[in-house]
């Protein structure tokens, strides 16, 4: 079948101070690494209230909707900032979530990649921080679950930080599986391997400094596939981060492009056993520009040839 593109171009609008890492110019390095590919073109739409209300408290997100800026930036903390066009391009990213699941779900894609800014995955319940806003892929395995009436939903992350946001927003819910794969020491600090959540349903796999595609590879081959595998999950739900690349300036682990394009596999074939093939992908870091379009160039098109099976 296809393949789904999430993607608006209000999610360029959001802009940051010079030197930030988080820029516009990397959704346009992976809107040009995309062009071309067997994709169904999506527009994300602006995310429902309620959908937003599945994770995040109605005083957070007022506060949230109040800080935005008319002009300038508006500073959350040290390193996560609005501008006049933050606001709407994070409503979209998280429509988009939404989205991709109905379309994977209801039968009209067989998977869907999300390319919207601001990131999520470290978005906690009622804390913005390390470049996120709302917790767009905690806000798609909720809904898979609420909304479309499934009973299992795993969140896997790959981004070289850990998904401290996700997790905080899914760990009581014994219906999620989260997983992450990250380095150790590093932002944000937290996910340490004796952290496995209240229900026994987080699995963190820290990386060392240094560490290259064999080690990725190995521990995920043998903590956290099995994992999923033994969970049986209806729908994945994927935090596609590209910073552990071997040439991201944010980190210290040594992936190769190939890498990213072998778990997009494996992934893949824990959702043909399980869920019928159904993987929601959404973008999160990846800070060297070129390393970023190549891998998510590389993990799309695991999707689209999986989506021709």
């Amino acid at each position: 079948m296809t393949t789904a593109f999430l993607s608006h171009p209000d999610c360029l609008e959001h802009v940051m101070p010079d030197g930030h890492p988080e820029q516009v110019a990397r959704l346009e390095y992976i809107l040009r690494a995309l062009e071309g590919k067997s994709l169904v073109h999506v527009p994300a739409p602006l995310v429902a209230e309620d959908d937003l209300l599945r994770v995040h408290p109605k005083d957070y997100i007022k506060a949230i909707r109040a800080a935005a800026p008319d002009h300038g930036f508006a500073a959350l903390d040290g390193d996560t900032f609005m501008s006049p066009g933050t606001l709407q391009a994070a409503h979209r990213a998280a429509g988009a979530a939404t989205r991709a699941v109905d379309l994977v779900l209801g039968g009209e894609a067989d998977n869907a990649f999300i390319a919207c800014r601001p990131p999520g995955h470290h978005a906690e319940t009622a804390k913005a921080m390390g470049f996120c806003l709302f917790g767009t892929v905690a806000i798609a395995a909720r809904y898979a679950l609420d909304h479309h009436g499934l009973v299992r939903v795993a969140v896997l992350d790959f981004d070289v930080h850990h998904g401290n946001g996700t997790q905080d927003l899914l760990e009581d819910d014994a219906r999620i599986l989260f997983c992450s794969s990250h380095q150790m020491p590093l932002f944000p600090g937290t996910g340490a391997a004796h952290d496995t959540g209240a229900h026994g349903n987080v699995v963190n796999v820290p990386l060392r400094s240094g560490m290259g595609g064999p080690e990725f590879r190995q521990l995920w081959e043998n903590l956290i596939l099995p994992a999923v595998d033994n969970f049986a999950p209806e729908l994945i739900v994927i935090s596609a981060g590209f910073d552990a690349h071997r040439a991201d300036p944010l980190a210290g682990i040594n992936l190769e492009t190939a890498d990213f394009a072998w778990i997009t596999g494996r992934i893949c074939d824990l959702a043909d056993r399980h869920c019928k093939g159904r993987v929601v992908s959404s973008l999160e870091g990846g800070y060297d520009l070129e390393a970023l379009a190549e891998s998510a160039a590389a993990h799309v098109d695991e999707l689209i040839e999986r989506g021709k099976v």
